[in-house]
């Protein structure tokens, strides 16, 4: 096997070949920033002002990147994130301006109520037999009315990632009913309770105030109940699935692939803080740990990868022979 490794003929063999093509990347976006502000828990990430993302969308498409996810935190909460849909909500206005001013550039937007309840639940919360918790069909009318918000605005994918039952075909009606049947679908289809999203609720002030997201996330070990989640809503037509988190979960983004449809991983923001905290220390190179984590991802079957090291790996893949 060694003959076929020599340096000469490796490039030339290599079955997977990263690409910016395949890179999605996060951005925060924050109604009440006046400048960019640093986020403590993911050195490197910001949130930014509404009014300086056109700047970094440009930014971005001169270094290759040409897909981005716009998470939003809004000047106000309430228990019904009524902000999550107003038509001058803070991802509304973004996408409208990044659509206008940089048309080359694919947006992608996250339909959820998390940064905007008050409670931090994703959705309606009400009472149950095992106490408050998210109430599943009253959310799919919120999560509706989000989804077609975000498309009038101009967003060319709309990525439902509370995971209610339901929720893929609720918002493909509504689009198609509003007349957005070009809108893609991206799922976040198989998502875990995951202890790797403690950065990203700092970076989205998103924290929950009571219980927990285990009754409509999944369980790290439940398997065979992940690859039906991406099952049924492959079903209710989504477009693109997604797993969530990724570098833990490679054997399940193996499986959903096998479905046949284009599919998203989502390097998540513990995953990018673990990495970045261990080279601060001194204990691993960063480019190469991102390097190979995100090949890893590739192989293991995803076409689409969410990551905040997006940009620094574009400018890795231009120095490359």
């Amino acid at each position: 096997m060694r003959r076929l490794r020599g340096r000469l003929i490796q490039p030339l063999l290599r079955e997977q070949v990263l690409q910016k093509t395949d890179l999605v990347a996060p951005l925060f976006i924050d109604e009440t920033a006046r400048i960019k502000k640093p986020i403590a828990s993911m050195p490197g990430q910001f949130r930014y002002p509404p009014d300086e993302v056109v700047k970094t969308c440009r930014n971005l498409m001169d270094k290759g990147i040409r897909a981005i996810l716009l998470f939003g935190i809004p000047k106000e909460k309430d228990a019904n994130a009524s902000g999550a849909f107003a038509p001058d909500g803070v991802v509304q206005k973004t996408v409208a301006m990044i659509k206008k001013q940089v048309p080359g550039m694919l947006v992608i937007t996250d339909v959820c109520a998390c940064e905007y309840t008050d409670h931090g639940h994703c959705g309606i919360v009400g009472d149950t037999q095992c106490g408050p918790d998210l109430l599943n069909d009253p959310s799919l009318d919120l999560m509706d009315r989000i989804a077609v918000s975000h498309a009038r605005s101009g967003a060319d994918i709309v990525a439902p990632s509370c995971m209610i039952d339901g929720v893929v075909q609720s918002i493909r009606h509504a689009l198609d009913r509003e007349g957005f049947s070009d809108v893609l679908i991206m799922s976040y289809s198989t998502k875990f309770a995951s202890a790797l999203y403690g950065p990203f609720r700092e970076a989205a002030d998103s924290g929950f105030q009571f219980g927990d997201r285990t009754t409509y996330q999944l369980h790290p070990g439940n398997a065979r109940e992940a690859i039906m989640e991406s099952m049924l809503d492959l079903d209710e037509g989504a477009d693109i699935l997604m797993v969530k988190p990724a570098g833990f979960y490679l054997d399940l983004l193996a499986e959903v692939r096998t479905l046949g449809i284009p599919v998203a991983a989502f390097q998540v923001s513990g995953e990018y803080a673990m990495i970045k905290a261990a080279a601060e220390k001194g204990w691993l190179k960063e480019r190469d740990v991102v390097m190979e984590s995100l090949t890893c991802i590739k192989r293991a079957g995803a076409d689409l990868i969410i990551t905040y090291f997006a940009v620094d790996v574009a400018g890795w893949l231009d120095e490359e022979p």
